[in-house]
């Protein structure tokens, strides 16, 4: 078995990180402190960057379940538990950045939630509650759906902003497929809900679709940015 430890003539992860700090590995060899270990023949970096090869890099290793990076050789169950922990982590510090500033861009709104939608498997819908500044008061999942869809009415999409008493709020889900395009449920179910927010004078700030960034398109939708809906 190969161990962190092996190394040719190059500071190994653990003294990289105390000589210069996290921000000056690779990914692979930040992967490679949470593996540990490698396989024969291969050094923990090397088994890391094969991960990182195989599915696309971290956004889409980010999306495995603990048994799918088990089907890799060499990753058992406490590796496995170990690179799904770093990734939640990941998640988490985005979610707790959220409340230094405003959500007033959808490209703001795609960076504190764009991780955490892009790597679920199947659709899910979250109403983000916000004062009139614009900033996160909660969030709360509405719709947990298939690969490739997801319902929530408007009455359950609106029941935790009128329960927090709310200014207005954020719709924002997922399309696993990457592709952010809004299909024609997406464009009704933002028709209805600047409706019923209208009457209920409750501000809908935006619908943000969430999907993976590809050449030319940074991997969200806004349907403020579109100008379906009204600044």
């Amino acid at each position: 078995m190969s161990l962190l430890n092996d190394s040719a003539d190059q500071d190994l992860p653990r003294e990289k990180i105390y000589k210069y700090g996290a921000a000056s590995l690779s990914n692979a060899e930040l992967m490679a402190i949470f593996l540990t270990s490698g396989i024969v023949g291969r050094n923990v970096i090397q088994v890391a960057g094969d991960l990182l090869e195989k599915y696309g890099g971290l956004q889409e290793l980010g999306r495995l379940s603990v048994a799918e990076y088990m089907n890799n050789k060499g990753i058992g169950l406490a590796k496995a538990c170990k690179l799904a922990a770093a990734f939640e982590l990941g998640s988490r510090l985005s979610r707790e950045k959220i409340r230094l500033q405003p959500l007033d861009s959808p490209e703001l709104i795609y960076e504190h939630f764009g991780h955490q939608l892009s790597n679920l498997p199947n659709e899910n819908a979250l109403v983000v509650t916000v004062n009139s500044r614009l900033e996160h008061t909660s969030t709360t999942t509405v719709s947990i759906g298939t690969v490739n869809e997801t319902t929530a009415h408007p009455r359950e999409i609106l029941r935790p902003v009128i329960s927090r008493n709310a200014y207005g709020f954020i719709l924002i889900h997922n399309h696993p497929s990457g592709d952010p395009s809004p299909s024609r449920a997406d464009h009704t179910i933002t028709d209805r809900l600047a409706k019923a927010a209208e009457i209920m004078q409750i501000r809908l700030v935006d619908h943000v679709i969430i999907g993976r960034p590809s050449p030319g398109h940074p991997g969200f939708f806004s349907f403020r940015a579109a100008g379906v809906l009204n600044s």
